[in-house]
């Protein structure tokens, strides 16, 4: 891992965990069902795009090929989506850079120590990962796509170990329709920086991430891979829909959309 990537790891483990985002016990294994505290309207979000990668993605992938999948989750975290496609049958692999207790991988050994033996926690970046060709029936880019550093070779990387015929998928990684949109935000979160990461804000913005994407820059990064995403789009719920209402009446600028995008492997 280069240092700035080291760095990164640890200042956001700092940050995540003033934020409150370690959870433990009942709380973590109920992801991303959280009922209650100040993250349980965040997690609502993401169980809506959980619900659509399981309902479009996982259970068609599944019973096209009439066994349980095994599921390569990039950007894993604390293991909760691991956890939760083990418990359906699947086996997964929890794949990070962070193995922090806060929820990086050192947050998932609970998770995976009641799976039995259906999650696997790997170590490493999504930038070479540590599995061999055509090893995995789905990849999912599990919240972490926007931290690609470069985004074509991580789509191909990607691809690289998903069987021809499986399928890759992106879930809550911001998607905009406007190019001018996403770089607008990119702009507020870097002049914002100091006020939202406090002293560690230079080290969590030294890594040059893609920050967001949009289908045109996600077309362009498949190329070469031969990836053809389709969106599959997530209904949120009703206070969460009416952002981009709210934001032209504000005159702020378009939010963006936390879809899942899905692609066969050829």
């Amino acid at each position: 891992m280069s240092a700035d990537l080291a760095g990164f790891a640890a200042a956001y483990a700092r940050h995540r965990a003033a934020e409150g985002r370690g959870h433990s016990g009942e709380a973590l294994m109920a992801l991303p069902y959280l009922r209650g505290g100040p993250l349980a309207r965040q997690w609502a979000v993401r169980a809506r795009s959980f619900e659509t990668l399981v309902g479009d993605v996982v259970a068609p992938l599944a019973k096209r090929l009439g066994r349980p999948l095994s599921v390569l989750d990039l950007g894993a975290g604390n293991g909760w989506l691991s956890w939760r496609l083990a418990l359906a049958g699947h086996s997964a692999i929890a794949l990070d850079i962070r193995e922090d207790e806060v929820d990086g991988l050192g947050a998932a050994r609970a998770l995976a120590a009641r799976a039995e033996g259906r999650m696997q926690l790997r170590p490493g970046s999504f930038a070479a990962i540590s599995a061999p060709d055509a090893s995995v029936d789905l990849a999912v880019f599990n919240a972490a796509l926007h931290y690609a550093l470069d985004l074509p070779a991580v789509l191909a990387e990607a691809a690289r170990v998903v069987r021809p015929g499986g399928r890759l998928a992106i879930v809550d990684s911001p998607f905009y329709r406007r190019e001018a949109d996403g770089v607008a935000m990119v702009a507020e979160k870097k002049a914002g920086a100091s006020q939202r990461f406090g002293e560690g804000a230079d080290v969590l913005l030294a890594p040059p991430f893609i920050e967001f994407l949009t289908r045109a820059r996600l077309a362009e990064a498949s190329a070469a891979s031969g990836l053809a995403w389709r969106r599959r789009r997530v209904l949120y719920p009703l206070w969460y829909e009416a952002r981009p209402l709210l934001a032209r009446l504000r005159g702020q600028r378009v939010p963006s959309r936390f879809d899942v995008w899905m692609s066969a492997r050829p």
